[in-house]
């Protein structure tokens, strides 16, 4: 789990370190820096795994990533401190409107192995300090403080921080239209994990009927409380591909089977987000972030998602980004960071429960939003 993570000199953001628990609640009006924010955590992922170029080049280029451009800025660095392991990237503009990796360091469990002049990816430099701990475990094996079963034992433990920041997932379910992925067919094998547009739905929710049938029965449950009308999914490869399958559901009281394009837009991105926290255990990511997940929810859907949320936040780290006061009700206000931008850049602040112990004995968390109490209002 990430404790804290610092970014410097990417888009709006000069120099904010942000403290994050297993649920993040980010507010803020339009143009504070949220996505900005969400956008730092995504490129910082890609540049990890040693491909951030596709990200510059859809972003337009270096110049429009660094803060206040190229001139301002001259290097933008990413640091995040997990409970086991810290991870930190600087990046600085060169030719052809990239950004290349400067300098780079991976602390485990306080060793520490660093690159710089080009850099590499955190692959390596993990295996570098894998390398490193095999040694030091062999050398206690020969002087006879460990043995050797202790030694295996030891190194499978070591942590993974490639692991970790490579199950970070940013999805994106507003995309509902008549075009969108998740109402495509899709490889039925295509299941190892929820792609973040969802274009793998109906295959993924397959392979939970097939291998996690509790699971599976608990997404289509609270789907039913969101649409009473829905009864199950209809799940099986095409007659005329076997290797494909598409979304398709069963209405209460009805034999038709109906597709996605029968679905509400809302309801569409509820299946979504349930089939997303419902998920077993062992398959979540290590870091969820979701934009305005409430887009199009009824009131009522909006308050099972905060269950959910609160839920799968026991089992990985959440970050959710919203403007719902609906959904801001439903959390405590020390899981609320607030995004204001003073003109210059965007400030991020964790909110305290004693700093607003009197407020909130009269009002709630979205009164006190609403009231600009917390800040994050235009």
């Amino acid at each position: 789990m990430i404790k804290k993570l610092t970014v410097h000199g990417f888009k709006s953001i000069e120099r904010q370190t942000i403290e994050l628990g297993a649920l993040n609640i980010l507010i803020g009006a339009n143009g504070s820096g949220k996505s900005n924010l969400l956008a730092a955590l995504s490129f910082f992922r890609a540049s990890a795994l040693g491909n951030p170029d596709v990200l510059v080049q859809r972003s337009g280029g270096a110049d429009r990533l660094l803060y206040h451009g190229k001139k301002t800025t001259k290097a933008c660095f990413f640091v995040c401190e997990g409970g086991d392991f810290s991870y930190e990237q600087t990046l600085i503009p060169v030719a052809g409107d990239r950004l290349e990796v400067a300098k780079e360091n991976l602390t485990i469990l306080g060793s520490s192995a660093e690159w710089s002049s080009g850099g590499t990816d955190i692959e390596n430099l993990e295996e570098q300090l894998i390398g490193e701990e095999e040694h030091h475990l062999k050398e206690s094996v020969a002087q006879g403080e460990l043995t050797e079963d202790e030694a295996e034992e030891k190194l499978r433990a070591f942590p993974s921080a490639k692991q970790q920041i490579e199950g970070w997932r940013r999805y994106h379910l507003h995309d509902t239209s008549a075009t969108a992925a998740v109402k495509s067919t899709c490889n039925i094998d295509d299941n190892r994990y929820l792609r973040e547009d969802a274009s793998n739905l109906a295959a993924y929710l397959y392979w939970l009927k097939l291998k996690h049938p509790a699971e599976y029965r608990r997404v289509v449950a609270m789907i039913q409380l969101a649409a009473p009308y829905f009864e199950d999914f209809a799940l099986e490869p095409l007659r005329r591909n076997e290797q494909t399958i598409r979304l398709e559901w069963i209405q209460k009281n009805s034999d038709a089977y109906f597709d996605a394009d029968a679905l509400s837009d809302g309801t569409l991105r509820f299946v979504c987000l349930a089939t997303l926290l419902n998920q077993p255990r062992s398959s979540m990511p290590s870091l969820i972030v979701i934009d305005e997940p409430e887009l199009g929810l009824h009131p009522l859907a909006i308050r099972l998602l905060a269950e959910m949320l609160d839920a799968a936040s026991e089992h990985t780290q959440i970050l959710v980004a919203t403007q719902s006061v609906t959904l801001l009700d439903n959390f405590p206000i020390d899981q609320v960071i607030v995004a204001d931008h003073d003109g210059r850049g965007s400030q991020f602040r964790r909110l305290k429960t004693e700093d607003y112990s009197m407020w909130l004995e009269n009002y709630s968390v979205g009164e006190l939003w609403e009231k600009n109490v917390l800040g994050g209002r235009p």
